[in-house]
C-alpha cells in the first residue's frame, strides 16, 4: 500500500538526523536479544547501559569529529546536533510544529456512547504494559496512542472492540517505528488470545484507511528528546520529564493539546520538581516557547499528577518507580504556585 504523500523535503532531512522524527533503531536483529515476555531488558541493567534516551546519542565523538570552525559556527542550542543536520534544524522543527494543526484530534467522547475517559485511560495503561512486555520503543507507544485517538475521533467503537483498536494501533506503530517489529502472534498474546489473526489484520486495515495512511504524527516524546538534547539535560532529569509526559498520556484532556507545548510543559515541571535547571534563553531559542506560552498546560499536567492514584492504572507509575528509571515516580510533586 502506498502512503499518502506529504511535504517530502523536510521529512527526508529529518529522517537523516539523529535528533528526531525517526530515532536510531533500538532493537537488535539478533533473535536472541528479543524476549517474548517479561519487562523490558533494560530493567535488568543496574547502570541503565541499554536505556535509550535523548542523551544516549550525545557522544563526545560528534563534537570531536567537527572541525573547530564548524563547531563555532553552530548556534548555541545546536552544539549537540550533527553538523549535517544543524543547518536544517530550525526548518525541520518548524515543519513538525506546523504539522500539529493538521493532525489535531477533535473531542470525540460524546460520539463514543459506549466509551468514557476512564475506559481510554485503562486502555492506554494496558498499552504501556504491552510496550514493556514486547520491548517496544517509546515512540511506538506514543504513536500507538495517537492512532487510537485518531481512529476513535472518526469511528464509533464498542467496549468489546476497544482493546483490539489499541493492539492493532501498537502493531501499526511498531511497523512504522521499529527496525524489527513484533510479529502478529506476539501482539495477539498480550490480548490473552481474545482476538483472532483475522480480527487483528482487519482492524489494522480499518485504522490505516480511516487515517488515510498518514503516520507522520509529530509526537510529544520526540519534541521532549529534542528539547533535552538542546539544553544538555541530565539523564535523571530527562527521565523525570518522560514520566510526567507518559503519566499524563492517559488523561483524555491532554489529547487536544499541542504536542510541542506538552513536551515543554513536562520538561518545565521536571525542572521545578528537581530544582536543577531553568527555562533559559537557550531553551526559548530552541523551542520557540517562553514559559507564558505553555504555563497553562504545565498547570493542567501538574493537576493530573496530583490526582489520587487509581489501582486500575498503575503501569506508568510502577515502570518509573524502578531503579533503572531512577525511581523518578517517587520524587515529591510541587504545587502549581511553585511552577
Amino acid at each position: 500500500m502506498k502512503l499518502a504523500p506529504a511535504p517530502a523535503p523536510a521529512l527526508v532531512l529529518a529522517n537523516k538526523c539523529k535528533l528526531t522524527v525517526k530515532p536510531k533503531c533500538m532493537v537488535s536483529n539478533s533473535p536472541n536479544t528479543r524476549r517474548s515476555s517479561g519487562r523490558r531488558s533494560t530493567l535488568g541493567s543496574s547502570d541503565g547501559s541499554l536505556y535509550m534516551s535523548a542523551l544516549s546519542d550525545v557522544l563526545d565523538e560528534e563534537l570531536t569529529d567537527m572541525s573547530t570552525t564548524e563547531a563555532q559556527s553552530l548556534p548555541v542550542p545546536l552544539v549537540n546536533i550533527d553538523v549535517e543536520c544543524a543547518t536544517y534544524f530550525y526548518e525541520i522543527f518548524e515543519y513538525l510544529k506546523s504539522r500539529e494543526e493538521y493532525f489535531k484530534i477533535r473531542d470525540y467522547m460524546k460520539m463514543q456512547k459506549s466509551l468514557s475517559p476512564q475506559a481510554r485511560a485503562i486502555l492506554v495503561d494496558w498499552m504501556v504494559e504491552g510496550q514493556e512486555h514486547l520491548e517496544l520503543d517509546h515512540e511506538t507507544l506514543y504513536l500507538g496512542v495517537k492512532l487510537v485517538d485518531s481512529y476513535l475521533s472518526h469511528i464509533k467503537v464498542s467496549k468489546k472492540s476497544l482493546q483490539l483498536v489499541g493492539a492493532a494501533s501498537l502493531m501499526i506503530a511498531a511497523k512504522y517505528e521499529q527496525g524489527m517489529s513484533p510479529n502478529i502472534e506476539d501482539i495477539l498474546s498480550i490480548c490473552d488470545e481474545s482476538y483472532t489473526l483475522r480480527n487483528m489484520t482487519k482492524m489494522e486495515v480499518k485504522i490505516l484507511k480511516v487515517i488515510n495512511f498518514e503516520l507522520g504524527f509529530p509526537l510529544s516524546y520526540m519534541f521532549l528528546r529534542t528539547y533535552a538534547r538542546c539544553s544538555n539535560t541530565p539523564l535523571p532529569l530527562l527521565t523525570l520529564a518522560r514520566f510526567v509526559l507518559e503519566f499524563t498520556l492517559m488523561d483524555y484532556s491532554v489529547v487536544f493539546l499541542s504536542d510541542s507545548k506538552l513536551a515543554a510543559a513536562a520538561l518545565y515541571i521536571a525542572f521545578k520538581m528537581k530544582k536543577e535547571q531553568e527555562w533559559d534563553d537557550k531553551l526559548v531559542n530552541c523551542t520557540g516557547y517562553r514559559i507564558e506560552d505553555f504555563i497553562h498546560i504545565a498547570h493542567a499536567l501538574n493537576n493530573i499528577l496530583h490526582q489520587e492514584p487509581r489501582q486500575c492504572i498503575q503501569a506508568v507509575r510502577n515502570k518509573y518507580s524502578d531503579k533503572v528509571f531512577y525511581e523518578v515516580a517517587k520524587i515529591p510533586l510541587v504545587d502549581n504556585k511553585e511552577l
